[in-house]
């Protein structure tokens, strides 16, 4: 994607980053609910700092003072808040999310920050960087309410085929989605950015039209967001509104280092969960002997397969390599990873863009996805110099902790991309992306500490099929960037437009050595310039790692509910269908334990 160059002098740096500093430190302790301003703490007083938890309880029933739990989910994200506040109608539930609450956090709940949010590397941040074995730069979330809180918003289902395929009952299906889009979801007011990108794939042939839609169908539509009107996120938190207050306990920076198993019978059973606090003191919750109780790990695509190994549930080669004693075998935690790889092309326009996140989306037949993203930076002075979806500034800053964000580093970096013109500052994204991609990669343990991150492989491209549908999608893309519609709002010439590739390849937006002449093989621009959607998904597969009713094969009262299980990403993104699965697997799981007593 291309980039914009000329140095800043140094009293345009030093306003730049004391704007960061102030962004990155900005916090709101109140919530707006229904046009007033109300602390969020009164809303969800059952979120507390895991340094107030205790073990032993007064009005326990079990003889030992010791406080139990009908279930603990790890993992408070995406399917893990719906999940919690649906079991809490009936169960005791405990929640433990290792980051904090997105509430207060202005890097979260307001979309203009959305970048800053995946720049800041801080322990604090709401977004963990990370960086896969292919040279690919990624963050995953490491706050209360999980993906939905750094992500672009857009709200689309999966198609029904994708729900047969799943095993899912449609009915109960069709009665989660809008339960979650009854309390979070909004339809997006679409800008000039995002129009000329629809009537472009109209005018190419992306047809039909579906207008505004939350279905997963061909042609081309406006999906839904989870940005209300005013730009403020709404995050799978806030689901934890419908939950029983008096029977859910969620905590927040408690981050699990493993599931405690008796090995005394037949099989592993899970009894409770180890975890420490924001002060680094270490606590255990213990799961209820109650019939039915479980623990439900929720962490996502890269936390659950790592926390399962960290418990002694994985290759066995793997974990002895690190002497975690080995309380199941299984050869395929952490294996048959696969990401979505996304490409793009930075479209420049002279005229004043507003921001724009992923709002009209190109469902093709030809196996990708078409996107957008517009408006950043359109200033010298703005906080925002960075570029839609697939930052390049951003990502390179990412990979610098904040305190070492010298003007050098920055200036360096400047330098690099002074021959590409000022002006390219304004414009915005055409993204293309691989829809079911075959390219298959694995987690593998580096440490036993449950912060660190895992080494994650994707392999990009190894499937010549994937390879094959992004030199389509790169196809479809200069299509729109040249058709009547989009030249007519950018107003950019066909010189320009011819350089687009080009610039696109200059950028730095992954690690992945860069060849010369990418525009004369679109395959090695593919390779050259993939990015990260952060669909990324597997690790923890049904018939391989667990049951099709998510329960973990070989070993009792434990479950695995959240994208790690997907085989492939729902629909065109998969924020919808995870909440919708946390929901959904919380009623079917209610209504197998109670039957009609449920009431749901």
């Amino acid at each position: 994607m291309a980039v914009v160059g000329g140095a800043a002098a140094p009293p345009l740096i030093l306003k730049l980053l004391l704007s960061l500093l102030l962004c990155f430190n900005y916090s709101s302790p109140t919530l707006i609910q229904a046009g007033k301003w109300e602390p969020w703490e009164d809303r969800y007083p059952f979120i507390r700092e895991a340094s107030s938890f205790s073990s032993s309880s007064s009005s326990s029933n079990n003889g030992n003072n010791i406080k139990t739990y009908d279930y603990i989910i790890v993992g408070g994200g995406t399917a893990g808040c719906p999940l919690a506040a649906t079991l809490s109608q009936k169960f005791s539930v405990l929640l433990l999310e290792r980051g904090g609450v997105p509430f207060a956090n202005a890097n979260v709940s307001f979309m203009q920050n959305f970048h800053i949010a995946l720049a800041d590397t801080s322990p604090s941040s709401a977004s963990q960087y990370f960086l896969s074995t292919d040279g690919v730069f990624n963050s995953r979330a490491r706050v209360l309410g999980g993906g939905t809180c750094i992500n672009a918003g857009f709200y689309t289902r999966a198609g029904p085929s994708y729900i047969k395929k799943a095993g899912w009952d449609s009915k109960l299906v069709n009665e989660s989605y809008p339960w979650i889009e009854k309390q979070i979801v909004h339809k997006p007011n679409l800008a000039p950015w995002q129009r000329a990108v629809r009537d472009s794939l109209l005018e190419i042939g992306i047809s039909p039209f579906n207008g505004f839609t939350y279905d997963h169908i061909y042609g081309t539509k406006v999906g839904g967001t989870i940005f209300d009107r005013f730009g403020r996120r709404h995050t799978a938190a806030e689901l934890l509104a419908s939950a029983n207050p008096k029977k859910l306990d969620v905590l927040v920076h408690a981050t699990v280092q493993k599931i405690d198993f008796d090995t005394s019978g037949k099989k592993p059973r899970a009894v409770g969960v180890i975890f420490k606090d924001e002060n680094g003191n270490q606590h255990k919750a213990f799961l209820s002997k109650r019939k039915g109780s479980e623990i439900i790990v929720s962490s996502g695509a890269i936390g659950s397969p790592h926390i399962l190994m960290l418990s002694g549930i994985g290759p066995k080669a793997e974990l002895e390599k690190l002497n975690i004693p080995v309380v199941l075998d299984n050869k395929f935690v952490g294996q048959g990873m696969s990401d979505n790889p996304l490409n793009t092309i930075f479209v420049p326009t002279n005229r004043h863009v507003e921001q724009s996140l992923i709002q009209t989306v190109g469902i093709t037949k030809e196996g990708v996805y078409i996107e957008a993203s517009s408006g950043f930076g359109q200033s010298g002075d703005s906080i925002r110099c960075n570029h839609g979806v697939a930052s390049a500034e951003v990502r390179q800053l990412s990979t610098i902790p904040p305190k070492q964000r010298t003007f050098e580093a920055i200036e360096a970096y400047r330098r690099s991309k002074k021959n590409i013109p000022h002006e390219l500052f304004r414009g915005g994204f055409i993204l293309e992306k691989i829809a079911t991609p075959l390219s298959r990669g694995n987690i593998s343990l580096v440490t036993t500490n449950a912060d660190d991150n895992p080494s994650i492989t994707f392999n990009y491209f190894s499937h010549p099929r994937d390879l094959k549908r992004c030199v389509d999608g790169i196809r479809i893309v200069e299509k729109i960037a040249k058709s009547k519609h989009f030249t007519n709002y950018t107003q950019c010439d066909k010189e320009t437009l011819d350089k687009l590739l080009n610039m696109s390849v200059q950028a730095n937006v992954n690690l992945i050595p860069k060849h010369t002449n990418n525009t004369q093989s679109l395959e090695q621009f593919c390779k050259d310039t993939v990015i990260t959607i952060w669909h990324y998904h597997g690790g923890c597969h049904v018939g391989k790692v667990i049951a099709p009713d998510y329960r973990v094969l070989g070993v009792h009262r434990l479950r695995v509910i959240d994208g790690s299980t997907f085989e492939e990403s729902p629909g065109t993104n998969p924020q919808a269908t995870v909440m919708m699965m946390g929901r959904y697997m919380g009623v079917k799981i209610l209504r197998e334990r109670l039957g009609r007593a449920a009431g749901l």
